[in-house]
């Protein structure tokens, strides 16, 4: 699949659910509607879609949500799309958690072919963190995150950047995944979603964020990519690499390579435009594989330049309207 401006498609990110056992503060307001059940895409549906974007050349899958672990029966999808690694054209299967239901699922992950795995972790305090995701407990997630390196996955810990609320310890989160054998990726706070809350608050630049970390840390330029957005660095002191993604400061639409369907089978060929594709209803009208196909190249032949985020001081309002959980990150 290549779209209007060269870029071969070939990673597709899949909501899930919207829903989450967590509300954390950048990503959801406290009191959230969610979608009805018969809304949301079955797993057989949700299996049939990621399957013809595999044979259209996607060889990357990322499982998202909401929380996509709380998702009922969720590991029949793992194990299906497990099943299509290797010669059938998928190459790498991946999951971004929030690590709650990683204590009792990363074993059964890691059967399924996962082999590296994100989780949110903005912060170590443990009050902190409660305040951030408004009612979770740390350890859950701690305990998750062990059980996944246990389990024999690549972590990678998604944290982030919030103006005076966690910016004084990513020096802390560097020095804790350099001894537990992790990676760090540092993430702007995007403007999507009404989330109850002034978001030119919390945006923090990560050119600031980087900066500050060469204070203390040896950052060395690597051309080390894991077919997403982030840039990397290594940091000499530890062994390990911190990404950063820069949606605001410096956006990487360039070499987007990816789209995203949501739980409700529409297809968002950019993560910061409104613009979209209704593969749901393709699927329920009874369209045949070649059908369903088609709708998906039609989709990526109108996949846009690039986002058009701006965090809105006049107006007080995202720019994107939907909730982040909505899309899938």
């Amino acid at each position: 699949m290549i779209d209007p401006f060269g870029r071969s498609i070939t990673y597709l990110r899949v909501s899930v659910t919207d829903r989450c056992d967590l509300r954390c503060v950048y990503c959801m307001a406290e009191d959230m509607t969610f979608l009805p059940k018969r809304d949301l895409l079955t797993l057989e549906e949700l299996d049939r879609l990621c399957a013809a974007f595999i044979r259209l050349g996607t060889n990357k899958i990322r499982i998202t949500g909401g929380e996509p672990l709380v998702r009922r029966d969720v590991m029949t999808l793992f194990r299906n799309l497990g099943a299509r690694l290797g010669e059938s054209g998928l190459q790498e299967l991946v999951v971004t958690t929030n690590g709650t239901q990683l204590a009792k699922m990363a074993d059964g992950l890691h059967e399924a072919g996962v082999r590296r795995i994100n989780v949110s972790l903005d912060t170590l305090d443990p009050d902190k963190f409660a305040r951030i995701t408004r009612w979770g407990k740390i350890d859950s997630t701690l305990d998750g995150i062990f059980a996944a390196k246990a389990a024999g996955m690549a972590i990678k810990i998604n944290a982030v950047a919030m103006k005076g609320v966690n910016e004084d310890e990513f020096d802390s989160l560097i020095a804790w995944c350099g001894d537990h054998g992790f990676d760090l990726c540092l993430i702007e706070t995007m403007p999507m979603g009404d989330i109850s809350g002034d978001r030119t608050e919390q945006y923090l630049p990560l050119s600031i964020v980087r900066s500050r970390l060469r204070r203390r840390w040896t950052l060395e330029d690597t051309d080390y990519r894991t077919g997403g957005p982030a840039r990397y660095v290594n940091v000499a002191e530890t062994g390990r690499r911190v990404g950063f993604i820069t949606p605001m400061t410096h956006n990487f639409c360039e070499s987007c390579n990816r789209v995203r369907l949501t739980c409700t089978g529409t297809l968002f060929m950019c993560l910061g435009q409104d613009d979209d594709a209704d593969l749901r209803q393709v699927l329920r009208n009874g369209a045949s594989d070649a059908e369903l196909e088609a709708a998906i190249r039609e989709a990526i032949s109108r996949k846009p330049k690039g986002h058009d985020f701006i965090i809105d001081r006049r107006h007080d309002r995202p720019a994107v309207a939907r909730h982040m959980s909505v899309t899938g990150g």
